[in-house]
């Protein structure tokens, strides 16, 4: 319970909930579209800058048992979410892959939320973490749209390179080739830049996605208390498989938890901009408003320190 509150009282949701707060009473506050693209430009870039640094550091070794289990984590978030969507969420079989394809695949922002999170925890981390957030973007994307059965002309070759040439994957794997080819020494000039007001950018970012999380659950009547329901469980669920998973194959508590994060997050930016390629009859009202009015907010305010708490639990069993 302490850590719940101590997570809940950190700049980062704080931030977001008084984003929440503004629309709720009606405040003209507003963050302008092009502040607001240079904000998450910069997040995704200084990320994977900082997490190429950490990797030039990691022996390729190291990176094999991770990026197996976040590719088998990736095809079965979509299929669990899909299966769950259907029978108990009664959701169309188009409208239950477009929102299993963002089940499937991460929200940058969460895992940068479950970053901060571990880190004022005190538990250290991997350094190549951001480079399976790249990973994980992608399977769950492919799968949610193949379980659709679209007959659409290209439309999945044409949904993959909006992901992969987006620009959340584009610059994350950029910035971590950039540090990874550059290292500590060299980056060292930049990070008054990039590194130091990474927190600060990171709350006006929140506070931006709290207002427009608030408008989108206005459109939780129209989906119903059911799916309501499966956009706290379906983080739950995969979240606390995937943090017992890595757990269990070595993996360090802070490290585990960040990636069970990661695997229980929905992605509002890469699957979004995907499904309304390829699959542009299902309904933005339901993938859209459980990824980032429900899933998006339990994450902060229960997953995240949740998941920490069993990653340390887990550890301490088996140690």
């Amino acid at each position: 319970m302490n850590l719940i509150v101590e997570n809940l009282i950190s700049p980062v949701v704080l931030c977001f909930v008084l984003g929440l707060v503004a629309r709720w009473v009606r405040s003209d506050l507003e963050i302008p579209a092009a502040v607001y693209q240079g904000l998450s430009i910069y997040l995704l870039f200084a990320i994977g800058l900082k997490g190429g640094v950490s990797l030039a550091a990691t022996p390729p070794r190291e990176m094999l048992l991770p990026a197996g289990l976040t590719l088998f984590f990736g095809v079965l978030t979509p299929l669990s979410a899909f299966g769950l969507l259907r029978a108990w969420g009664r959701l169309g079989r188009i409208d239950a892959a477009a929102t299993a394809a963002h089940y499937g695949s991460v929200s940058a922002v969460t895992f940068l939320a479950a970053l901060e999170a571990v880190r004022m925890a005190g538990l250290p981390t991997a350094g190549y973490l951001p480079a399976l957030v790249a990973v994980l973007e992608v399977p769950g994307i492919v799968v949610g749209l193949l379980l659709a059965r679209s007959t659409r002309g290209g439309g999945i070759k044409a949904a993959l390179h909006e992901v992969i040439a987006g620009k959340s994957i584009f610059l994350m794997v950029g910035g971590t080739v950039v540090g990874a080819l550059c290292g500590g020494g060299k980056i060292a000039g930049v990070a008054p830049f990039f590194l130091d007001p990474f927190k600060g950018v990171l709350c006006l970012f929140l506070l931006e996605l709290g207002m427009v999380a608030a408008g989108r659950l206005r459109d939780l009547r129209k989906a119903g208390p059911r799916l309501v329901a499966l956009g706290c469980l379906l983080p739950l669920l995969h979240g606390v498989l995937a943090t017992s998973a890595a757990v269990f194959c070595g993996l360090e508590a802070g490290t585990a938890a960040v990636f069970g994060v990661m695997v229980g997050s929905a992605s509002y930016i890469a699957a979004p901009a995907a499904v309304r390629i390829a699959l542009p009859e299902a309904s933005p009202g339901i993938y859209l408003t459980l990824a980032l009015g429900v899933t998006f907010p339990f994450n902060l305010a229960v997953g995240i320190p949740l998941l920490m708490t069993l990653a340390e639990k887990l550890k301490s069993l088996l140690s």
